[in-house]
Parts: structure tokens; C-alpha cells; sequence
């Protein structure tokens, strides 16, 4: 059974940094894509960042140049560097774990909070 398990969210001002952490528990993780996405209140879940096996990225146009998402395969970690929050940043944040080619998966972790407020 493979679990994400998200941390590293919470409350910070705009213009604020936060790191959210993402472990992959189980032998995917070095063959999977990784990947953050968000999900504000009243919106779909959109895509944030991911990072393929070999290390190539994927942002969404509204967080380009602001966040960075890295992974450490030797601690079957993800991470997604927020930097320069903005109100609108505020969702509920969701690790994924994916693999296209057989065999296919597609897993999630329970999220964590980021809200950007003074």
C-alpha cells in the first residue's frame, strides 16, 4: 500500500516563503512522477509543479519563478519551495504520485492547508 504523506503547510504573510514536504511510503517512488497540486475553495484542482524520474519540471504559469519543486529519491521525498506567497495561493495543497506506462497508478496524499494572509 503506497501513502503520501504532506507537511509543511500553514498560515504565513504575503510575500512569505514555505517549504511543503511530501514522503512516499513503499517502492514507487524512484519510478514515479511526482507531483504538487492545489485546490482552492470553490475551484478545481489544478495542477502546481511536477517532476519527472529523470528530474525534468513542470510548472503552472501562476507560480513560475516563485515556486521550486525538487526531489530527494534517496529519502523518497518531494518538495515544492513556495516563495513569494500570495493570497491567492491559499488552497488545500495535494501530493501525487503517478506513473503513465505500465503499470499505471495514480496515488494522493490527504493535503495540507496554505492560506497567505496578514
Amino acid at each position: 500500500q503506497v501513502q503520501l504523506v504532506e507537511s509543511g503547510g500553514g498560515l504565513v504573510q504575503p510575500g512569505g516563503s514555505l517549504r511543503l514536504s511530501c514522503a512516499a511510503s513503499g517502492s514507487i517512488f524512484s519510478i514515479s512522477t511526482m507531483g504538487w497540486y492545489r485546490q482552492a475553495p470553490g475551484k478545481q484542482r489544478e495542477l502546481v509543479a511536477e517532476i519527472t524520474t529523470g528530474g525534468t519540471t513542470n510548472y503552472a504559469d501562476s507560480v513560475k519563478g516563485r515556486f521550486t519543486i525538487s526531489r530527494d529519491n534517496a529519502k523518497n521525498t518531494v518538495y515544492l519551495q513556495m516563495n513569494s506567497l500570495k493570497p491567492e495561493d491559499t488552497a488545500v495543497y495535494y501530493c501525487n504520485a503517478n506513473r503513465r506506462r505500465f503499470p499505471s497508478y495514480d496515488y494522493w496524499g490527504q493535503g495540507t492547508q496554505v492560506t497567505v494572509s496578514s
